[in-house]
């Protein structure tokens, strides 16, 4: 690229004003679009109305080559919707608790000079994004994107009772409390789903969550075949009885998952205990997934509540989103 190509470019950053040192990352940025050799950076700010769909918008109808998400999982679960098969790339200068996309995209969480470089001059790679068709318990039918998971049943009740002042002090160590407040309250309910329009199953499940990639807070491989740009969904069933169930869910994520994985002895270890763990965390794969609920029960996306669903379709939109990556 010449310079003059360089400078007919100008990216855009949507940032959270909650959740940003607004004169570091303006004294980033200007420093990185001038060693790219870049035009002048615009700004757009979200706002309580607006978490980032229509300022990115208007960063699109501006010209925008790139837009940089400044803010939480929110504000870059936003850029993304409105980014979606546009050809734009997006950048991530992660500001929040989870960071998940950025996580799963190994993108230094603690710098915003590193951040915004890759975001100038870094590479661009296309992934996927999930999408999700719900039915309110109101009737009304939504469809939102989601980047990392989708949950339904207790997860979502775990984020729900997540406390955001907690989340200030320890970060994603606030989840923790959240479970230990959501589980004396959750009960099992009646389900049917459909996997890549397969006939329909009956279940009785504690969680489903749906994942584009596998890698939560804590180094936590919770889906590890997961990956971003297969156009493929990965599915936990969860279907615990008591805390022994519970338990066995945890030590298959955090031992077996992050652990034996590693090594061949370690996956031979991890055949022999299939049959267990099955019977409390089934594993399925697809395109898509329909699912019908008896009753109506809590539903997130990315860590953002969206309340109480009756129906939910989850479906990957292959490479629909470009992102900034480090090069090589």
């Amino acid at each position: 690229m010449t310079a003059s190509e360089s400078l007919d470019q100008h990216a855009a950053v949507v940032y959270n004003p909650v959740k940003v040192d607004l004169a570091k990352l303006r004294a980033s940025v200007a420093a990185a679009e001038q060693s790219a050799g870049w035009a002048a950076t615009h700004w757009f700010e979200t706002s309580l109305d607006d978490v980032g769909q229509a300022a990115t918008k208007r960063a699109l109808e501006a010209g925008a080559s790139m837009v940089l998400s400044a803010g939480g999982d929110g504000t870059v679960r936003a850029v993304a919707e409105a980014l979606r098969d546009s050809g734009v790339r997006m950048a991530i200068v992660p500001s929040g608790t989870g960071n998940l996309l950025a996580r799963n995209l190994m993108l230094p969480l603690g710098s915003i000079d590193a951040a915004t470089a890759i975001a100038f001059s870094g590479t661009d790679r296309s992934i996927d994004l999930g999408v999700a068709t719900i039915t309110t318990d109101a009737g009304k039918v939504e469809e939102h994107v989601f980047l990392v998971l989708a949950g339904l049943g207790l997860d979502a009740q775990m984020i729900a009772h997540t406390r955001d002042d907690l989340k200030k002090q320890v970060g994603w160590l606030a989840y923790v409390d959240g479970v230990a407040r959501a589980l004396p309250k959750a009960r099992p309910f009646r389900i049917r789903y459909s996997v890549a329009g397969r006939v329909d199953r009956p279940a009785q499940v504690s969680a489903i969550l749906v994942a584009n990639c596998g890698l939560l807070p804590g180094n936590l491989q919770f889906l590890p075949d997961a990956r971003l740009d297969d156009g493929i969904l990965d599915i936990a069933v969860l279907q615990p009885k008591g805390v022994l169930g519970w338990l066995t869910i945890w030590r298959r994520v955090t031992w077996e998952n992050g652990v034996l994985r590693r090594s061949a002895v370690g996956r031979r270890m991890i055949q022999s205990t299939e049959s267990t763990n099955e019977r409390v965390m089934t594993t399925l794969r697809g395109p898509d997934i329909r699912i019908a609920l008896e009753h109506a029960q809590d539903f997130e996306l990315d860590g953002d509540e969206y309340g109480l669903v009756r129906k939910v379709r989850l479906h990957a939109d292959p490479g629909a989103l470009i992102v900034r990556v480090a090069a090589g």
